[in-house]
Formats: structure tokens, sequence, C-alpha cells
């Protein structure tokens, strides 16, 4: 590989793996139904609430909307999304969790090629675990080099802030890496830190605006069931590994 591409970023729910409706979703509801709460998500609503990133910050918005529902304190909200943490992780464990056409393959060919794989997420380090234990067993911390997460930075996504942090743990600069999103606020937070991003659109964000991404897909593909390609147009369908992702950046360039 040229020099120029030292690591690949990853953000998770959504991006990893598809970690929203049989996961996240399923954990938020079953969390207000244990503490009794008198409402549910459905997929309409959440789909809304993705554009909140955080799981307390969406839970506070979703009731800042509803003046019809009982306020909850900080302390209320955060009790409850702890226990949806647990909730997810078993999710996880028990199988229901999928990982995303060409994830775990592109991470193995970067490793074995030399380069860094990074997380960059706003989601609780103990749901990246799960998901990293479910792909990769106990020998996980040897493909993953770094996890940057919720407790590492206070400002979510879209602010850079976890991208900058990720950056100066390696001391790398934007042009040493490539990262890759499936959201809006992702792909503002990758850009606003001046990274080349792919985007793996998904059902939940497949109408986001991808405006700026290095490159859109609807997943990163696998031998013999190529990606679908909708920028840079005209190009085939294609499974994305370190030499088409160096291919798409010198393009840029």
């Amino acid at each position: 590989m040229p020099q120029s591409l030292k690591a690949l970023i990853f953000d998770v729910d959504g991006t990893l793996a598809d970690t929203e409706g049989l996961g996240h979703l399923w954990a938020f509801n079953q969390a207000f139904q244990e503490a009794g709460l008198p409402f549910v998500w459905d997929t309409d609503t959440y789909r809304v609430l993705l554009a909140v990133t955080g799981g307390e910050r969406r839970i506070h918005h979703f009731l800042s909307t509803r003046p019809d529902l009982p306020s909850l304190s900080r302390e209320r909200v955060a009790q409850l999304h702890q226990r949806k943490t647990v909730l997810f992780g078993e999710r996880v464990q028990s199988g229901h969790v999928l990982w995303r056409p060409g994830t775990k393959r592109l991470i193995r060919e970067a490793k074995h090629k030399g380069l860094k794989v990074g997380i960059a997420t706003t989601t609780h380090e103990a749901n990246v675990h799960a998901l990293l234990q479910s792909a990769f067993g106990n020998e996980w911390p040897s493909w993953i080099d770094l996890i940057g997460a919720a407790q590492h930075v206070e400002n979510k996504k879209p602010d850079p802030a976890i991208y900058h942090w990720v950056l100066q743990q390696w001391e790398y600069g934007p042009g040493d890496v490539i990262a890759f999103e499936d959201s809006s606020p992702g792909l503002l937070a990758a850009r606003q830190a001046q990274i080349p991003t792919v985007i793996t659109m998904n059902e939940w964000t497949y109408d986001h605006d991808f405006t700026g991404a290095l490159a859109v897909l609807d997943n990163l593909g696998e031998p013999g069931a190529p990606a679908r390609v909708l920028i840079p147009k005209g190009q085939d369908n294609v499974v994305v590994d370190c030499n088409v992702l160096q291919q798409w950046l010198e393009a840029e360039r």
C-alpha cells in the first residue's frame, strides 16, 4: 500500500453492523417496558430520532417533544440508558445483530497490509466490545488498534471531536486515514475533521444528505456479491478493498 493511507476508522452503529432495528430500538423499548413507561418507539419515530446522536440525548430529545408524557430526571434517564446498554449487549450475544457485508473482510485485509484500524463512535464502549466479541471472539483486540467512544469526548457527532481524538492518539493527519460512516451526522463529523469518508447507507439512512462523501455505497461488498456504487457516478459494482480505497483517494486528490 502507498504510504498515504495509514489507517481505517469505522463508525459502529449502522456501519459495522445492522445494530439499529433488532439491536438498539429493541433494547430501548425493552428498557421502557421494564421501567413501566407509557410509550414505545416505532420505526418511524426511531428513524427521526437517529438524527440525535447518543442514547441519553435521544431520550431527552424525545421527551422534550412530548409534553403529554411524564418528565424524567437526568438521573432516571441515565439509569434507563444503562439498562438499555445491558439489554443491547445481551441482544448482540444472542446473535440478533448481524455484521454488514464486507466489514470484517476489510478489517482483516487492512490489518494484514499493515494498516491500523480504529473505531470512532458516539455509542458506549461496552456496546463496541459486545459487537467486536461477536465477530472476532476473544482475539478482537488484535484486529482493532484503538476505540474512540462516548466517554472520550464531551460532544457527540456531528461534532468532529471523536475524530480529532482518534487522530491525536495516533499522531496522524486527516489525509492519512479514511473514515466509514452510514449517516449524515457521521459524515459531517468526519468531514469537519477533514477526513475522506466512505458512506455505506442502510435502511435507516438511505434518504440522508451525503454531499462531500468520497464514495456512497449500499455496503462494502463481498466476493460474489459486490456493492452497488452511487458515488462515484458511473462506477461498476465493487468489492471494496484497500486498493479500491487508494484509487478513490487518488482520484479525489
